[in-house]
């Protein structure tokens, strides 16, 4: 078995810069954006952009997994706040309205992702993501009942579902629009 030796840090500072301009690049110029244009951007040589990504897929899949990442510690961030006092609905609804923004932003990214194929399900950060925000979801969805605010029949499989069906390429006044109905249907009032 081998043992990766962690990077350096001048390492991870070049990659954290590769991801954030990468993310940038696409949203603005989509899937067509040349790993040249993001080497530029991310203020590195394009020989250190392919020695962290051997080619825009990975790194298109890695962005996609940086942002399920970012949902994570949202989702774990909202159950503390519940954990310490704050309305577990509360949290929900409010979880729902930043997500249903970061996907709105992020739709380009995941627009480049398909079109390339980019399987961000394989990453290897996503399995753990998954876990994390299925986790801090469920317990949030489950308090959130206890407290007699959500609906009991409500489960994580319904909330991803409903998740599917989001309207990320609409304006915002339709996507708060959307989360308004859902939450109608929802409430256990």
């Amino acid at each position: 078995m081998t043992t990766r030796r962690p990077l350096r840090a001048d390492a991870v500072r070049n990659r954290a810069r590769i991801l954030g301009a990468a993310h940038e690049q696409i949203t603005a110029r989509g899937p067509e954006v040349s790993m040249e244009q993001i080497a530029a951007a991310s203020g590195v040589a394009v020989g250190t952009l392919y020695k962290h990504f051997p080619n825009k897929t990975d790194l298109v899949a890695a962005v996609v997994a940086a942002s399920f990442e970012t949902v994570a510690d949202d989702a774990e961030e909202c159950l503390r706040r519940s954990d310490a006092g704050s309305p577990a609905m509360t949290e929900f609804v409010a979880f729902l309205t930043r997500l249903m923004d970061t996907t709105a932003s992020n739709h380009a990214v995941k627009a480049a992702a398909h079109e390339l194929n980019a399987d961000h399900s394989a990453h290897p950060a996503m399995r753990s993501v998954e876990t994390r925000v299925t986790a801090a979801l469920s317990r949030l969805i489950a308090t959130a009942q206890t407290q007699g605010e959500l609906r009991g029949d409500f489960g994580i499989d319904d909330l991803y579902l409903m998740l599917s069906t989001l309207p990320a390429d609409q304006p915002p006044a339709a996507r708060t629009r959307w989360l308004a109905l859902l939450l109608t249907g929802l409430t256990a009032r």
